[in-house]
C-alpha cells in the first residue's frame, strides 16, 4: 500500500532540485541525530533501514545518500503536506497509519509528530551518525554567568575545569543550576568508592576532613592520586572488565565443568594498576600471541578469546561447537570494544545499523583460524583446554628441565627386551615419568590463542546456520567504518587489533571513555554504554564525550590520567541532594545538575561489610576462592553430583573479585543485587531494590559473622564513644541526635530481650566462651545493631 501512495505521490508532484543530501537549511532547534534519528530508529527502521531484504515498498529511511528515490517523494523538505511520511505517521486509519498497528510499535505521540514537522519543514536534514564519525576535539564553551564561573573554580582554580565548562554550558541552555558541593565526609566516601571499590577507614576520613577545608584541590587531587596507586584500584578496575568479558570459573553450558582462568584476572588486574596504555590493553587481548616474541603477560591477556562458554563433548558436532565459540567471540568484540551489537548481522543484515551479513562473516573469519577448535572438556588439570602455557617460575623450569633430563639419561640405558633387567628398567622408566607428570600438575597454566599454519576459509552462513553454507569472504571490517590496513597480503588479528585503536576509527576509545564516565555517575555519557548503534541513546553531552576521548587518545590512552581528570571535576564533587521534585523531573541525572547517587554494586556491599568490620584480607591474586553459601546450592545445576564444597580461613574474606563463579549458580550474594550470571557481555548493571536483599543482609551467614566482629570493636569503645563509631565506622558520617536516639532505643531493648532470654543471645553468640550472661546480652544486642547498620540504605548506596 505504501508503494501505491509514493507512485501517486509521485505521479502528482513536481520535485525539482531536490536530493537526499539536504543540508542547506538548518533545522534550527531540531537535531537529526539527538531528536529525529532515534525516532525513526525505534518506529520505522526495522522495514525501512538498512536490511534490505526486509526492506518494505523500496523505502529507506537511514541514510540520506541520494540512492533511494522513493525516499524523495516520501519526504518532501519544507513541506509536511507533500510529504508522505507525515500523512503516514498522523493518520488514524489503521490501514495506513506508520507503524502500523500490528508491529506492536508505539504510535508517534503528539510531541514527536511535532519534532517530525519541525524537522521536515526546515528542510529535512540528514546528518552522518554521531558515533560513525572520529572524534574531534571542539571547543571549550565560554562561561560568562558569574554565578556559574564560581562555581566552576573550586578551591580557588583560576579557570574553569573543561569538563565543567560543557557541564555548565549544557545546564545554561536548559535554564538549569548546578549543585552546591558535597561535604567532606561524602566526597572522601564517594571517591574511595569510585576509585578502589572500598569505603575509606576512619584514619583516612579524619584525614581528610581535617585538610580538605583549608586547601580543596591540593587535598582533593592529593587523595586522588593516593587511590590510583593503591593495588585496591587495579582490583576495583577489573570487576567492571570482568562482567564485560563474561569472565567465570566453569564452561557455562550442559555440565558446567571448572575451568582455571584467574591468570587472565590477574593479569587485568596488574594492567591497570600499572596503567598499561588502553590501546596495548586492546591489542594483546585481541592478539598478544601474534606480537614478535611474545611475553608472558601478552600471551595471558590472548586467552580474552578462550572466555566463551563451551559445549562438553558429546553434546554438539564439533563444527557446530566451533561455530558457537567463534560467534561468541565477535560478539565479545562488538561489546567490549566496539560498543556495537554487531551478532544482529549473524543471521541478517543488521536491521538498524549499516553492519551487513557480509561483515558479520569477514570479522568472523579473524577469529576462526586458531587452534582450540572444537573445545570440549579439557583433559589437562583444571579444565584447560589447548593451547596453553605453562605458568611456572625459575625454580619449577629448573626443577622440570632436571626431570627430564633423568628420563632422558634412563632412556639411554635400555637393556635388551629379552634381558632380565628388562621389566625392572621399565618399572622405574614409569616412577620417573609419573613424577614429572605429577609436578607438571602443580604448574598453574593459561588458556591462550594459537594461530593455525594454514589460514581457514570461512563462509557466509545462510540464515546463521553453522552448516549452512554460503558464500566465500575474506578478512575485513564493516565498509561504513575506516579502512583496515594490512601489513601483509592476509589481515591478521593483529592488524584487526590496530584497526580498533586507529585514531580514525571513531568508536574504541568513545566506548571506553563512556564506560570510565558510567563508573563515576552510575549511567554514562551515552546511556546504553553497551550499544553506541542506531538503536542505542543518543549523548546526553556529545562535546564533552568527544573532548574527552580525543584527550584520551592525546594523553597517549592513559586510563588513570582520564579517571584523575573526571574526578577532579567539580561536576563529580556537586551534592548528591535535590528536592523531590527535581527527583521526579530528572531521576537519572542526565544533565548532571546533581552529583551521583545509586546503589552499590554487590562486590562493593559485601567487600564493604568485610572491611569496615576488620575481616578483609589483602591478599591479591591466585586461584579463585569459595566464601560460605547455602548447603546444597549447586545440585539443582549439577548433573554430575558436583558438591558445593567452602573453603576455610582467611580465603573467604578475600575481595570478592576472586570469588569462585560458577556460571550456572553465581554466587547468591552477588546475584541477589544484580551482578550478572557473565555467560554474556555485561556493559551495565540493571540495579533493583527488592525485600530478598534485605533478607540477605540481614540473614547471609558472612554477614553476621561480620556484624558480630564489627560488635566486638564497638564494645572495645569507651561506652559515651560507641554510637558515633558504630555510626561513622558504617557510614562514613557522625550521627546526628535521632539517629544516636534511634540507636539507643534499639541496643537496649534488645539487650533486655537477651537479658531475659538468654537462649536468643546464645544463637547469635555460637562458639565464643563468654564469661556471663550479661556479657553475651551486650555482644549480641550489638551484634544486631551492626547488622541494622549495615542494611541501612545510606550504607548500600553512594552519595
Amino acid at each position: 500500500m505504501l508503494t501505491d501512495h509514493i507512485t501517486r505521490l509521485a505521479a502528482g508532484v513536481a520535485i525539482v532540485g531536490i536530493t537526499l543530501g539536504w543540508t542547506a537549511v538548518a533545522a534550527e532547534d531540531v537535531s537529526f541525530n539527538e531528536q529525529i534519528r532515534p525516532l525513526l530508529s525505534s518506529r520505522c527502521f526495522a522495514c525501512h533501514g538498512p536490511d534490505e531484504e526486509s526492506r518494505e515498498a523500496g523505502l529507506r529511511l537511514d541514510r540520506g545518500d541520494g540512492d533511494d528515490g522513493a525516499l524523495v517523494v516520501a519526504i518532501v523538505p519544507g513541506s509536511v503536506d507533500e510529504s508522505e511520511v507525515w500523512a503516514r505517521i498522523t493518520s488514524e486509519d489503521p490501514d495506513v497509519v506508520m507503524p502500523p498497528p500490528d508491529s506492536h510499535l508505539k504510535p508517534l505521540s503528539t510531541d514527536e509528530q511535532a519534532l517530525v514537522r519541525r524537522w521536515i519543514e526546515s528542510g529535512a536534514p540528514y546528518d552522518n551518525f554521531w558515533a560513525y564519525q572520529a572524534p574531534k576535539s571542539p571547543a571549550i564553551p565560554t562561561i560568562s554567568d558569574e554565578t556559574f564561573a564560581q562555581w566552576g573554580q573550586t578551591g580557588g582554580a583560576s579557570t574553569i575545569r573543561s569538563v565543567d565548562a560543557f557541564v555548565l554550558d549544557k545546564l545554561r541552555l536548559n535554564s538549569l543550576r548546578p549543585s552546591e558541593q558535597a561535604d567532606p565526609r561524602t566526597l572522601i566516601r564517594r571517591l574511595s568508592f569510585d576509585l578502589t571499590g572500598l569505603p575509606p577507614t576512619l584514619n583516612e576520613v579524619h584525614d581528610f576532613v581535617s585538610s580538605y577545608p583549608s586547601s580543596p584541590d591540593s587535598v582533593w587531587e592529593a587523595t586522588i592520586n593516593r587511590l590510583l596507586a593503591s593495588p585496591r584500584y587495579g582490583e576495583h578496575m577489573a570487576r567492571y572488565w570482568l562482567d564485560l568479558v563474561r569472565f567465570a570459573d566453569t564452561n557455562g553450558m550442559h555440565k558446567d565443568f571448572y575451568r582455571h582462568h584467574s591468570p587472565y584476572r590477574d593479569w587485568v588486574i596488574r594492567s591497570f594498576n600499572d596503567n598499561l596504555r588502553y590501546d596495548d590493553f586492546v591489542r594483546y587481548q585481541m592478539a598478544g600471541d601474534l606480537f614478535e616474541d611474545p611475553s608472558r603477560d601478552q600471551l595471558i591477556a590472548s586467552g580474552f578469546h578462550r572466555l566463551h562458554l563451551i559445549i562438553d563433548a558429546g553434546t554438539a558436532l564439533p563444527e557446530e561447537s566451533n561455530f558457537k565459540n567463534v560467534v561468541d567471540r565477535i560478539t565479545s568484540v562488538g561489546t567490549a570494544f566496539m560498543g556495537l551489537t554487531i551478532q544482529c548481522a549473524q543471521c541478517h543484515d543488521h536491521k538498524f545499523d549499516p553492519i551487513t551479513q557480509k561483515d558479520f562473516f569477514s570479522l568472523y573469519a579473524f577469529l576462526d583460524n586458531d587452534e582450540a577448535q572444537a573445545e570440549t572438556r579439557g583433559k589437562e588439570p583444571g579444565g584447560i583446554q589447548q593451547p596453553s602455557i605453562r605458568l611456572s617460575t625459575e625454580d619449577q623450569e629448573r626443577r622440570l628441565a632436571e626431570l627430564e633430563q633423568d628420563i632422558k639419561q634412563w632412556e639411554s640405558q635400555r637393556p635388551d627386551e629379552a634381558s632380565e633387567g628388562f621389566k625392572a628398567w621399565q618399572q622405574q622408566l614409569a616412577i620417573l615419568g609419573k613424577q614429572r607428570d605429577e609436578f607438571l600438575q602443580g604448574i598453574p597454566q593459561a588458556m591462550v590463542m594459537k594461530e593455525r599454519g594454514e589460514v581457514r576459509p570461512t563462509f557466509v552462513r545462510i540464515r546463521g546456520q553453522y552448516d549452512a553454507i554460503g558464500e566465500a569472504v575474506s578478512r575485513n571490517t564493516p565498509s561504513f567504518l575506516p579502512t583496515l590496513e594490512k601489513a601483509d597480503e592476509i589481515a591478521t588479528r593483529l592488524d584487526l587489533a590496530n584497526w580498533l585503536v586507529d585514531r580514525r576509527n571513531p568508536l574504541t576509545a568513545r566506548v571506553a571513555v563512556n564506560r570510565f564516565w558510567q563508573q563515576f555517575f552510575g549511567v554514562g555519557l551515552v546511556k546504553t554504554s553497551e550499544d553506541f548503534g542506531s538503536q542505542g541513546d543518543v549523548p546526553s553531552h556529545p562535546l564533552l564525550l568527544d573532548y574527552l576521548t580525543v584527550s584520551f587518545i592525546e594523553s597517549g590512552w592513559d586510563i588513570k590520567r582520564l579517571m584523575k581528570q573526571i574526578a577532579m571535576s567539580t561536576t563529580y564533587r556537586q551534592s548528591a541532594e535535590a528536592s523531590a521534585d527535581d527527583y521526579r523531573r530528572f531521576p537519572e541525572n542526565r544533565l548532571l545538575a546533581r552529583g551521583p547517587r545509586f546503589r552499590l554494586d554487590a562486590e562493593m556491599i559485601r567487600d564493604q561489610i568485610l572491611l569496615t568490620s576488620g575481616l578483609l584480607s589483602d591478599e591479591m591474586f591466585g586461584d579463585s576462592v569459595k566464601p560460605p553459601q547455602p548447603d546444597g546450592l549447586w545440585e539443582a545445576v549439577s548433573m554430575t553430583g558436583e558438591v558445593f564444597r567452602p573453603d576455610s580461613g582467611d580465603d573467604i574474606h578475600r575481595r570478592s573479585v576472586y570469588t569462585f563463579w560458577k556460571r550456572a549458580m553465581p554466587p547468591p550474594q552477588m546475584t541477589i543485587f544484580n551482578a550478572p550470571i557473565r555467560d554474556a557481555c555485561t556493559a551495565r548493571r540493571e540495579r533493583t531494590n527488592t525485600p530478598l536483599q534485605a533478607l540477605l543482609m540481614l540473614n547471609e551467614s558472612q554477614s553476621m559473622f561480620a556484624s558480630r566482629q564489627l560488635a566486638a570493636k564497638i564494645l572495645e569503645q569507651p561506652d559515651e564513644e560507641r554510637f558515633v563509631f558504630a555510626w561513622e565506622t558504617v557510614t562514613a558520617r557522625l550521627p546526628d541526635a535521632q539517629e544516636t536516639s534511634t540507636m539507643k532505643l534499639l541496643v537496649d531493648d534488645l539487650r533486655a530481650q537477651y537479658l531475659a532470654d538468654p537462649q536468643l543471645a546464645e544463637a547469635i553468640c555460637d562458639g565464643l566462651a563468654l564469661d556471663s550472661v550479661t556479657a553475651k546480652a551486650d555482644l549480641a544486642a550489638w551484634t544486631l545493631l551492626a547488622s541494622t547498620l549495615y542494611n541501612l540504605d545510606i550504607t548500600k548506596t553512594k552519595n
